[in-house]
């Protein structure tokens, strides 16, 4: 997965599917409306260009590598998170050079994991991108 910046409008459309994605809610409105949302992925802005910022699914991840506890490990290309295992102790939030990977909610680290248990084939967040700017493909 990558972000295409030149296609990118900054709308934040990404951040709300990825959340609708992760709420295992069948209803945007009922999943998303008066929450803050805490999505997997986030757009960020640098002057005119906006860009989200995601796990790129490392092929030999840092992140992976350096978890104490082993619950950070790759399943089907995919660096997923072990919930149970996670301790939140930051390591993998230092580790990964692309700030990818932040505390959630309720202890253990979350980071997109490719909507592996939500989704069918192509991620929330490229799937819902107005414009095509993420895109899901292998490179």
């Amino acid at each position: 997965m990558y972000v295409n910046e030149k296609w990118c409008l900054g709308c934040h459309l990404c951040e709300y599917n990825c959340a609708f994605a992760e709420s295992g809610l069948s209803d945007m409105v009922k999943a998303l409306k008066g929450r803050a949302i805490r999505p997997r992925i986030r757009v960020e802005e640098r002057g005119n260009v906006h860009y989200a910022v995601s796990c790129r699914h490392c092929g030999d991840p840092v992140c992976v590598k350096g978890c104490l506890t082993g619950a950070l490990a790759v399943k089907d290309g995919a660096v997923t998170v072990d919930r149970k295992r996670c301790v939140g102790c930051l390591t993998c939030v230092a580790l990964c050079p692309y700030g990818a990977i932040s505390p959630s909610e309720d202890g253990p680290m979350q980071k997109c994991e490719l909507c592996l248990e939500t989704a069918a084939g192509t991620p929330a967040c490229a799937a819902g991108c107005p414009n095509g700017a993420i895109v899901y493909e292998e490179r």
